[in-house]
Order: C-alpha cells, then structure tokens, then sequence
C-alpha cells in the first residue's frame, strides 16, 4: 500500500494543474524589495546577467513551460502525440542565450526553453516580428510538431524533435547521447568546410541529459574531443549535460566525476534552475570554446517536472522549479512585481493555447509517398553527370593536379590492378578532384588494416588522418563532417566493429534527411573490410559475415565490388551520390579479394583489370542498383544469384558446368540495398532456375531478400539457396565447413539441373 501511495502521490504532484498551481502559490508568496534595479543593470550582485536580458529569458521560459502544458491537454482528447517534458529544464534557454545565433546547435528532447530563447536571438529575417511575436511563432512550429503537421519546420510532421534550419538547429533523432559524436564531427569540420552557413569563428553546442553519460555515444563523444585536442586538431565543441537526477546532482557524485576526469575537455558546473548562474557559466564556458577553439562541458544541475510514469518522485526537487527561480529572481530585483508575473503567466498561456487551437486543423502526412519523399533521394542522372564533370575536370583543368597527387605516373599506365590497388587509385583520385574529401579512420595515415590506403596521407596532406579505433567516434565524427559540407570517406578496420556504432549509421546517418525534411545531409562512403576468409584467418571476430543490421536500414545504399573491374565504377559512384543527393552508402570490400590475381588456374591474372582513365569513366558508370552480368556456355539452362567472393567461385563452377554442356548466367548482384530487381528478375526468367549463392548466414542473410524478390516479382521457377551456416565463422580450415564453397555451389546448381 505504501508503495501505491508513493506512485498515486508522484502522478497526483506532477499533474499540469498540480505544477500550475505551485507556481502560482510560490510567486504569490514572493515580496518586491525596497529598492528595485535598472534594466540595464545585472540582475545580481557580481553576475552579468542584465535585468532586461533576464526579462526575455523568463519568456522564453514561460512559452516553454506552457507548451508543456499544452501537449498535455492536446494528448488528453488524441490530438497530441509527444508529450516529452521540458519542465525543469528551462534554464537551458541562458544556454542559448550565451551562444549566438548562427552557432550551429544540436539540442536534446527537454530543449523547448533554448528553442524558443534561440527564436528570439535569430538573425534578422525580412519582416521579422518583435520578440514576443517570434516567441508565439516558435510555440506555433514546436506545437507543429507535437500534432504531426506537414507545417513542421523540420520534420514535417514525421517525429517531434527541436530543430529548425533557419535558427541553425539541427535535429536530434538518436538515442541518449548518441548525437553527440556528430557534434564533435560538426566541430571538427567548422573550420575546414567552406560551408557558407556558419562562420570560421563558430562554436558547436550539443545538449544532453544525464542519463547519456554512460551511454556510447557520451563516451565516444567525450573521448573523441579529448584525443583530437591532444592531437593539436581544434574542436569548438560546448557539451552542455542537464543533469535532473532525483535530489539534484551532487557536487561528487557519478556523472560529475564522469564529465570532470576527461583529458582535453574543460569541465564547469551551474545551478540550471539559477537562471542567472547558468547564464554567468554558460557565457563563460562559450567564450572559452569560442576563444581557444577547444572543447567543454557544462554541467547543469535541472529537475525533471511533469515526468512519465515510472519516473521518480521529484518530492523536494518541485522547489527547484526553474520557472520559480526566476520569478523570485526577477521580483527580488523589483523588475515585477508578484502580479505582474501571474499575469505575464496568463498571457503567455493563452498566447500558447491559442497556438495549439490553430494548429490542430493543419494538414497531416497522408500517404507513403509523401512520408518518404525526404528519406533517401535519387537523382541518377545528376550522379551521372557529376562522374562525367569529374572526367572531365581530370583530363582537362586538373590535369595537372592529377599527375602531381600521383607522382608523375598515372594509374592507368601501371597496368593491371588488384581490389586493393584500384580502390586505393580511385580513393587518390578522389583526394585530387574534391578538396572537401576527407579520408580517415584507425591506422589510415598507415594503410589501415589490410594496407589499402597506404601512402593516401602523402598525396592528401591533412585531409588523411588517424582517428580513435572505435566505430562510434569514427562515423559520428563522418556525419558531424558531412554535415559542415565535407565529403567524409572513413575506414572500420573490419565488419564486427560496425556493430559497435551501428547506431550511428541506423539512427543518425540514415535518418538525418528523413527527419529533417531534406534541410540537412549527411553524405557518408562508409569502407568496411567485410565478409570472411575461406580459410577462417583470425577467428569469428575478423571474419564476421552478417550484413542483417544492414539489410533493413531505409534509404542506405550497400555496395560489394567483387573484383578491381567493379570497383573503381562503383566507388565513384558512391562518392558522385554522396556529394549530389547526400547519399548514405555503406561500401564492403571483400577483404580475401583484395591481393587476388587469378580466377579459373594459377596466374591466368583474370581477376585483376587495367585502371581506367578519366576519359572511360562516363562509359563505365555503374548506376546504384544494377548488376552485372556473366555469361558462359549458352547461358540458357541456371541462373547463379551472387555477390562479393561468392562471384569468383560461381564462376569457377560456371565453367566447369560450360564444360560438361550447361550454360549458365551468374549475376554479380554488386548493390544489395537497393538490390538490383528489375536485373534479377529478368536473368532469373532467361533459365526458370535459379541457384542463390549468399556469403552470409542462412537466417538474416542477403538470400532472404532475393527470395523475397523472387516471390514478389511472380518468379515460378525453381529456386535453391546456398548460404553460410548460421554461426560465428571457426578458426582455421573448420571455417569451410561453416562458410559457401565451390563444392556446395556445385551440388545446388546439379541439383537445379536434374529438375
């Protein structure tokens, strides 16, 4: 009973009409002093908050508690569809008014007071109201999207999240914290960019709660800013940690020792219900990044109001109502009276309300089309054209450039390559065609681990560099990169390491254009050494061949150039999209191709293939989401579905079949999101049998989604899949017994043939 006593006691104090009345109780029990201060005057004695700038925050804080507020009532008849408080964490609009405006900022989902502080503070539009009418309008957009209408500033109507192009917000859609990486991304790239939206002296915020600290994004964060720091490479990175932890957080307790003990990260701490506090350390902590041009974090002490159930009672914290500060901030300096701010309540309650009555008839997404619209765009002829404009920038402007970055001898005149030697040819002639090119990773500046980007910091200078081993700091820090107008090219040493960051290619990356309406990208070439060993070199770990956290992220595009002949093509490509429609791709390099020379004998050196020339380069385009196409024999009787190592043994068993008279197709599917259907199809139906050979495991694997295909495109033919047994890949030669080899290729394709 004591236990259902506290919950009833915790849903009954946190109740909007609960909140409301305690502030009004608390303001009504407030005294004016004797003497009030000037406008322009502080607002506290050794402070520098001014009583007018105080006058605006309270405002901001007011159209934030309100709106608070007015999620509630609009959820209370299904109106309303996100009710994320920011009650108690109002003091982060001091945040926001420490920072300028045109400092790109990234705030959390209890950021509604820096919004709307941020909307007041916004560069001079034409026609731009007076600061209680942009107030109103901020309530209207934040309202906008707590209803889900297409009017959303931002999302439009696809998520409620703080963001707003125009006030150089950027969208926070991760998990707890795992914005963070980009932000130190953001930052390291402010300064590199030519990106005309924000200036070279510009400071990057990121705000977050308590509850990230220990999460992977924080401690990739943290630890990224610090490691660059050290590096003498300059992140104007502000880390703002709203710390609501029940009782208030402690001077010594966890999160503060956690923020306090990074190496190359400053560390200071604010009362986040003081607003005058908060402003005092925030500008400080400000002109700190913006001066030195190196990271902080502030760490502000808030409360958490109007919480969800299974949140703690906030029993004494409701004293430290932010909103009550201020108030008794404001009286005690007699710049209002206790009526005057009730009233000043009133007013911006109705003025909210009022917002929330207008948009409950605006219009909501209503069909899949229009939902998708700002997912993942495809502009196929402008990729086309930008590989063409690339050409002929190469064998024209900068020819010169060209044969400098590669010493005077030219890819194309070194005869035939290896995977690894073209990818590194075509990754340099990149470096030499988009000075916003950035290639880095773990060991980059070395080669990394398979040595394919030996000698790139030599031609690319600085623009090649090291990062921190972990996924999480290298593809946040991509996406922060590609966010400021750079075209970020990172390397993971191998296909596990994703799996620590995939939240930042699932959550982040993916979905940035999506949530964002198109108004920010982050173009990303993801390369991964990926798919395993045959012969199992280095255990399960460097040899893990699942792609299924790949397989079902929307919009992102996944390459697997088999052989040196594919990847030049289709790395350009990826890189044309990325830089033309902001394009997501994942690009997995079989690692046990990469020195491979021969296909059907020893030193027939078929596998390998002369580097092209930039004048070849329009001509052998390879669009996203077309396969290519091997024919042997008279290609009528099976159909082999492949990728990646499973093209070189396909061909192999191909063209023993050819010898015993059967022809067959093997389709090099080379981009399996999106996966190239229509050429599936189509090769599938020349023979009605259809072998699927799939490098990854049975369950989740790459073959589901070509039967899948199969079945939706109406295929009535035989079909047979060939996969990789559902577990970790073995150590040594008990890896063929778990991996695809030419044996069982062989029997399934016997097998189809005996139909």
């Amino acid at each position: 009973m004591a236990g259902l006593a506290r919950v009833r006691d915790a849903d009954f104090v946190t109740t909007p009409q609960s909140l409301d009345e305690r502030f009004r109780d608390a303001v009504s029990a407030l005294r004016p002093p004797e003497h009030r201060r000037a406008p322009g005057d502080p607002v506290r004695d050794g402070g520098t908050l001014t009583g007018a700038r105080a006058l605006e925050l309270f405002d901001a804080q007011l159209t934030s508690r309100h709106l608070d507020l007015a999620a509630r009532w609009l959820r209370s008849f299904n109106e309303g569809f996100h009710t994320v408080a920011s009650a108690g964490h109002e003091g982060n609009a001091a945040v926001a008014a420490a920072l300028r405006g045109d400092d790109p900022a990234l705030p959390h989902d209890r950021a509604a007071a820096f919004y709307c502080m941020r909307a007041v503070y916004r560069s001079e539009p034409p026609g731009a109201g007076p600061a209680a009418q942009r107030l109103e309008d901020a309530a209207r957009d934040v309202l906008r999207g707590v209803v889900a209408s297409v009017r959303d500033p931002i999302s439009g109507g696809r998520d409620k999240v703080f963001g707003n192009p125009g006030l150089h917000l950027v969208p926070v859609i991760s998990t707890a914290a795992g914005h963070l990486p980009r932000a130190v991304g953001l930052a390291y790239g402010l300064s590199r960019s030519p990106d005309p939206r924000w200036p070279s002296d510009a400071i990057v915020a990121a705000t977050f709660g308590d509850d990230g600290v220990d999460q992977p994004g924080a401690t990739a964060a943290l630890h990224a800013a610090g490691w660059h720091d050290r590096a003498d490479q300059r992140i104007p990175l502000l880390l703002v940690c709203e710390d609501d932890a029940p009782g208030g957080p402690a001077p010594e307790g966890w999160v503060a020792a956690v923020l306090r003990g990074r190496p190359g990260v400053r560390y200071s701490y604010a009362d986040g219900c003081d607003l005058a506090a908060t402003y005092d350390a925030a500008a400080e902590a400000a002109e700190y990044v913006r001066r030195e041009r190196r990271p902080a974090v502030l760490h502000l002490g808030t409360v958490r109001l109007l919480g969800r159930p299974g949140d703690p009672d906030p029993g004494p914290d409701l004293d430290r109502d932010p909103l009550v500060g201020t108030a008794r901030l404001l009286v005690e300096a007699g710049l209002l009276g206790p009526d005057d701010v009730i009233t000043r309540y009133d007013e911006v309650g109705w003025q909210v309300r009022k917002a929330a009555e207008e948009v409950l008839g605006e219009p909501k997404l209503a069909t899949v089309g229009e939902i998708v619209a700002s997912l993942a765009p495809r502009r196929p002829l402008r990729v086309a054209h930008a590989i063409a404009d690339a050409a002929g920038h190469a064998t024209g402007p900068g020819a010169a450039a060209r044969s400098r970055i590669f010493g005077g001898r030219l890819p194309e005149q070194a005869g035939p390559m290896t995977l690894a030697q073209t990818i590194n040819a075509t990754l340099t002639d990149a470096l030499a065609a988009r000075p916003q090119l950035l290639v880095f990773g773990p060991g980059s500046t070395a080669g990394g681990r398979h040595g394919v980007t030996a000698g790139l910091r030599g031609r690319g200078g600085e623009r090649v560099f090291d990062t921190p081993p972990d996924a999480t700091s290298v593809v946040g820090l991509a996406l922060g990169a590609g966010l400021a107008g750079l075209l970020p090219v990172p390397e993971l040493p191998d296909l596990a390491s994703l799996h620590s960051g995939e939240d930042q290619v699932r959550v982040e990356a993916a979905t940035m254009s999506f949530l964002s309406s198109g108004a920010y990208r982050n173009p990303l070439v993801l390369r991964i050494p990926a798919l395993a060993d045959p012969y199992g070199l280095g255990g399960p770990l460097a040899n893990d061949n699942s792609l299924a956290v790949l397989r079902d992220v929307p919009g992102l595009v996944v390459a697997v150039p088999a052989r040196a002949q594919d990847a030049a093509p289709m790395l350009r490509t990826c890189l044309a999209a990325a830089e033309v429609d902001g394009s997501v791709c994942v690009f997995l390099e079989p690692a046990s191709l990469y020195q491979t020379r021969d296909l059907y004998q020893q030193g027939d050196n078929e596998w390998l293939a002369p580097y092209p020339a930039p004048d070849r380069w329009a001509a052998e385009h390879t669009p996203i989401g077309r396969a290519r196409i091997y024919t042997l024999g008279t290609a009528q009787d099976l159909t082999v579905v492949t990728y990646g190592g499973g093209v070189r043994m396909s061909l192999q068993v191909a063209a023993r079949l050819a010898a015993d008279g059967y022809g067959t197709r093997v389709v090099d599917l080379r981009w399996l999101s999106p996966l190239p259907v229509a050429d599936l199809l189509r090769e599938s139906l020349a023979t009605g049998r259809v072998l699927i050979v799939d490098e990854t495991r049975r369950s989740g694997g790459v073959g589901e989604g070509v039967l899948a295909a199969l079945v939706d495109g109406a295929f009535v033919g035989s079909v047979r899949r060939v996969a990789a047994a559902d577990a970790p890949v073995p150590l040594g030669p008990a890896a063929q017994h778990v991996l695809v080899g030419e044996d069982a290729i062989t029997q399934g394709a016997q097998a189809l043939l005996a139909r």
